[in-house]
């Protein structure tokens, strides 16, 4: 019994997977305030060009440059591995695989896009980039690759994380990144946020208008906003997780799993893992692939699928997504990574076409997963990676009570040794389950009446 799968570094990816080449219903175009598409020119302010190349392009395979492959080298290809403690404390027939993304120096999946942005930000010349976090692991991670590759990095992060997880700002700032809670009083958008909401928790959303306000108003042109999450290039760069995984599987005789897992919060991580696999369920294969969301956050599972900002101050385009609004400000559960309002859109259109199921779970259940995985298989998972868990848990007891054989694999996230604050509170009986009412949603969708409303095309095969 296999216990780690690793590959050889010479296996690794030599290219990224691009979902956009083969979405059976398109994606439907990114607008402008005036409600017309917009043109890769308009987003030059924000991005480098040859980051919005990737943004917008529909070629399925696209090469990873050497440079960034020197760099990944340092952690990947990751290890699979199986989860056989957990599966005989669950007396499951199931067999449970996870890609254990903690391996990676800042100890999440989110560096395998934030040193593929550092490098085309680099290559264009530019000197700064910002941004935004949530938990944490996004800024850290960007900092972590400006630092390696010599580019400034200034973080913005959502004010709750900033004060319940205050070792990930010292993780920024020992790899030289510049960390400030949002809303700051650094921008004219997060100065008048405190002026009308001075005890505000903030939100992803406010942090990313923040960063891209820094960004476009610096007059020397060589600052560029980078976003961990939710972007096609994004989504991109995370195949890697897939890719290396559908390698690992066949090594072990596996040539498809039949449940893939993964938590998501604006979609990175359970896209890197399963768009491989989207592929190969576009072509015919059997496969029930899960994104899993908060239920104080249900974006997938309760929010509209609507044309919506990606930022509080709609400095962004319209997005064709599922949302709970862009003025959403979460409750303050510590899965920060999983709290925005927001769903990548090619996520979101996987779930329109029928080819993902999302899900949604209390943060409660999510930590007594938390807690039967640290007791079986032995590691301190994320907030986040701890609702992958859950549901990896409920389709092995599925699995055992239909007596079936299934294959389940899951993204391992991240490590929460930085997030033990969350421990804490549920050992010690603090933590509460947040979920979203009707009339709350309604409330919160309302912002969304004046806005374009995209039509949820799909070909009706899933």
């Amino acid at each position: 019994m296999e216990r780690k799968i690793l590959l050889h570094e010479r296996d690794i990816p030599k290219k990224w997977y691009n979902l956009a080449a083969d979405l059976p219903s398109p994606l439907q175009p990114p607008l402008g305030p005036n409600g017309r598409p917009i043109t890769p020119e308009m987003l030059a302010p924000v991005f480098p060009m040859n980051i919005i190349e990737q943004e917008v392009s529909t070629e399925r395979w696209i090469d990873i440059p050497q440079e960034i492959l020197d760099i990944l080298y340092r952690w990947r290809p990751a290890p699979l591995r199986r989860a056989v403690y957990l599966e005989k404390y669950l007396k499951t027939p199931a067999k449970i695989f996870y890609k254990d993304e903690s391996v990676s120096p800042p100890g999440s999946h989110k560096p395998n896009t934030a040193v593929a942005q550092a490098y085309y930000n680099k290559a264009f010349g530019i000197k700064k980039m910002t941004t935004e976090t949530g938990a944490g692991q996004w800024g850290s991670a960007l900092a972590f690759a400006c630092n390696l590759l010599g580019i400034e990095c200034k973080v913005y992060m959502v004010r709750i994380s900033f004060d319940q997880k205050p070792f990930r700002k010292l993780m920024m700032q020992v790899w030289g990144a510049n960390c400030v809670a949002s809303p700051s009083n650094e921008t004219e958008f997060g100065r008048k946020m405190l002026k009308e909401l001075p005890d505000t928790p903030g939100s992803l959303g406010i942090a990313i208008s923040e960063a891209i306000e820094e960004a476009v108003h610096d007059k020397t042109g060589k600052t560029r906003y980078s976003l961990g999450s939710v972007l096609n290039h994004v989504m991109l760069h995370q195949t890697i997780i897939g890719l290396e995984a559908k390698k690992q599987l066949e090594m072990v005789g596996i040539k498809k799993p039949d449940v893939v897992i993964g938590c998501a919060g604006g979609g990175s991580n359970f896209a890197g893992l399963a768009f491989p696999f989207v592929a190969d369920k576009i072509h015919g294969a059997d496969i029930d692939i899960i994104p899993v969301e908060p239920k104080a956050c249900p974006t997938m599972t309760k929010g509209e699928f609507a044309y919506d900002h990606g930022d509080t101050a709609c400095m962004t385009p319209l997005l064709a997504m599922h949302t709970l609004g862009h003025a959403f400000v979460p409750k303050p559960i510590h899965a920060g990574g999983l709290r925005y309002h927001g769903m990548a859109p090619l996520v979101c259109q996987g779930i329109v076409e029928g080819l993902m199921r999302p899900v949604s779970y209390h943060q409660l259940k999510c930590y007594e997963s938390a807690m039967i995985w640290a007791k079986t298989e032995g590691t301190i998972c994320a907030p986040e990676t701890s609702h992958a868990i859950a549901c990896a848990i409920d389709e092995a007891i599925k699995a055992r009570e239909e007596h079936k054989e299934k294959v389940i694999i899951f993204t391992y996230s991240g490590h929460g040794l930085m997030d033990l604050t969350g421990y804490d509170a549920y050992l010690s009986g603090k933590l509460t389950d947040y979920e979203m009412s009707d009339a709350e949603i309604k409330e919160s969708t309302a912002i969304l009446s004046g806005l374009p409303k995209p039509p949820a095309k799909k070909t009706g095969k899933w």
